[in-house]
């Protein structure tokens, strides 16, 4: 894979789905709750091209991805609520908490890409559907426990941090974001404490896939210092994308595009620099050539390629980098993670760096370029602004 064309992917990719939860390439700009995509079969229930589950009553049930289960049942219910139900106090043992009465979970949104569930209370549930069936629980403004309950005969162990589950066919990892713990309860399963505006966030991947980078890419959202996961697939023909929030909003205005040339103003309330992961699948890269004149600048300055995450990290206060990694060796599929150096406001720009601003290399030399460019314009002129 080239690592130009990955990095054009990225950013690419990195704006249009921070404005729209879900796009194909020559859709036009439609909410979650107006696309109907393949995303469900009835009233309460999601069925993606990866993730599957229902949402009845207090819990989401039989969730699965790439069709293998993963949870029995989902639960999220206020701390406050749990405690006077279950008539223990504040300082009840986080492993102790089992069998949890749930909050009334309602959709807010079905489309081709994502799920989202609220709850009676203020926390929210969002399933991403893609390779890695990421599932994220916000917990608003009230504390929260969930409870996650495992499917068949996998397995959850704490490791530091985090807590780790193993199946026959699948290895997910949880983490929080924010302030809270994760941990194994004492029925085996998977229990979590939220403190408000926290997040508990569970990736997973298939057999042999949890490698040293997937491990570093949890740390880094742990920590906070990767607040957005981008993923983009090849669906029929077209491309469609998702994006996965781990921290504060960002918004995206584009500023001017061309068939070689695409600028965007990417703001952040927050003044730190962040790290956006982005995964671009096996069958969305087959559809790109290589592109060893493309650049990416920010601010008018080339990014640097980073060697390490170590170094990556090391961008944040310094200079914009990023880095690719892959899966494995056989994997055509590669995360490009990209460091932000700092905020409010920077101006990205991905073109053809042998070309002028109105000529056609770029468009030649990576299909759908040219109609990724002007879609990004359109979409983030239409919706800016996603936490």
């Amino acid at each position: 894979m080239n690592r130009a064309t990955a990095v054009a992917l990225a950013f690419i990719v990195t704006t249009a789905t921070l404005s729209v939860a879900a796009v194909g390439a020559g859709a036009s700009a439609a909410s979650p709750s107006q696309q109907t995509v393949g995303a469900q079969s009835d009233s309460d229930a999601y069925a993606g091209a990866y993730v599957a589950f229902e949402a009845s009553g207090n819990a989401l049930t039989d969730y699965r991805v790439d069709d293998d289960p993963v949870f029995e049942n989902v639960s999220v219910a206020a701390q406050s609520d749990h405690q006077t139900e279950a008539g223990v106090g504040a300082d009840v043992s986080l492993a102790a908490v089992t069998n949890l009465s749930g909050a009334g979970l309602e959709f807010d949104a079905r489309s081709e890409t994502r799920a989202e569930v609220s709850t009676e209370g203020s926390a929210s549930i969002n399933a991403h559907d893609t390779e890695r069936g990421i599932l994220t629980v916000d917990a608003g403004d009230e504390a929260q426990y969930v409870e996650l309950e495992l499917a068949g005969e996998s397995e959850a162990e704490a490791d530091g941090d985090r807590v780790v589950v193993e199946s026959d066919e699948r290895t997910g990892a949880f983490v929080v974001v924010g302030d809270g713990d994760v941990t194994v309860n004492e029925q085996g399963d998977v229990t979590a404490d939220l403190e408000s505006e926290s997040t508990l966030v569970f990736r997973s991947y298939a057999d042999g896939e949890r490698d040293d980078d997937a491990e570093a890419q949890e740390e880094l959202i742990a920590d906070g210092t990767a607040t957005a996961e981008v993923y983009v697939d090849e669906r029929d023909g077209d491309r469609v994308a998702d994006v996965a929030t781990y921290g504060q909003g960002v918004a995206v205005e584009t500023q001017s595009q061309s068939e070689d040339r695409l600028e965007m103003t990417v703001e952040r309330a927050r003044s730190e620099g962040t790290v956006v992961i982005t995964s671009v699948s096996e069958s969305a890269l087959e559809a790109a050539e290589s592109a060893d004149d493309l650049e990416v600048t920010v601010d008018g300055e080339a990014a640097a390629e980073a060697s390490s995450y170590s170094e990556l990290e090391g961008g944040i206060g310094e200079e914009p980098r990023y880095m690719v990694s892959q899966s494995g060796e056989a994997s055509a599929a590669a995360d490009v993670l990209v460091a932000v150096d700092h905020f409010s406001e920077r101006e990205v720009a991905i073109q053809d760096s042998g070309s002028d601003e109105t000529g056609d290399d770029t468009a030649d030399s990576v299909p759908g370029f040219g109609a990724i460019a002007a879609l990004v314009a359109a979409l983030v002129a239409a919706a800016s602004r996603v936490r």
